[in-house]
């Protein structure tokens, strides 16, 4: 399949191809894209069969989770992050059955060492809809963004650790998805990822929260890496170019 063949079989589907020069205001994806991120993962499982994946910002397992019910169903060996323990025990209970999962509690950063990660207050939940106890960021502005009040907003200690040493200290040599929801930090997590492990998976990851710079340097390693990318929504999809064979819209 040639890049333009793909870019056009793409744009037909109301999707962009993501390119060096896309820019923060082509953040706003096509109201005809009706392709579902469901769909797309389960043609990801069922046609590469995916057996090893790491998910950063697993939360609880449950609430806005894309991949439980994959996981599950094609019992993969996964590596679960999860650096808030609240969600981190729920994330373990929600699992509980499964003998494939390795769940590490720590966020992911650069360096190894303990960051303050800011939430909401567990008093103030109730304030707001579901999707806020899944925020949590190193950066306080995200939450605010969010429309969370400045006074509900509590931080707390966190153990961090940069993707080479997570994938060493749990001997997790193969994957083939990497997962990242890590509001606003997904860049820095996906780049880190590219700058310092050979392997090179079906990457997806948020993207509407990255900084702009960011984001570009993020695009200029995945072009490097021969990586095509299209957003979904919210998410940017990232296949390496051996594994586009596998893009697939029905």
């Amino acid at each position: 399949m040639t890049h333009k063949l793909l870019k056009k079989i793409i744009g037909n589907f109301g999707y962009k191809l993501v390119e060096k020069n896309f820019s923060k205001n082509e953040r706003l994806i096509s109201s005809k894209s009706f392709l579902k991120i469901e769909k797309l993962l389960e043609n990801i499982f069922l046609e590469k069969k995916i057996s090893n994946l790491i998910q950063i910002g697993a939360n609880d397992g449950e609430r806005f989770d894309l991949l439980n019910s994959f996981i599950k169903k094609y019992q993969c060996k996964s590596l679960l992050v999860e650096p808030i323990k609240e969600n981190f025990d729920k994330l373990k209970n929600n699992y509980k059955n499964e003998n494939n999962i390795i769940f590490e509690n720590s966020a992911i950063s650069i360096n190894d060492d303990i960051q303050k990660l800011y939430k909401v207050d567990s008093k103030f939940l109730n304030y707001y809809g579901d999707h806020i106890p899944g925020i949590a960021s190193f950066d306080k502005e995200h939450l605010i963004k969010h429309g969370v009040k400045n006074r509900h907003i509590v931080s707390e200690d966190v153990t961090s650790i940069n993707m080479k040493d997570l994938i060493n200290k749990h001997n997790f040599n193969s994957i083939e998805l990497l997962f990242i929801d890590a509001e606003g930090y997904d860049g820095n997590i996906a780049i880190n990822f590219l700058e310092t492990i050979l392997i090179r998976p079906i990457i997806i990851l948020e993207y509407i929260h990255i900084k702009n710079d960011i984001f570009t340097n993020l695009l200029t390693i995945l072009e490097k890496e021969k990586y095509i990318m299209f957003t979904i929504n919210e998410n940017l999809i990232c296949y390496p170019e051996i594994d586009k064979k596998f893009i697939k819209f029905i």
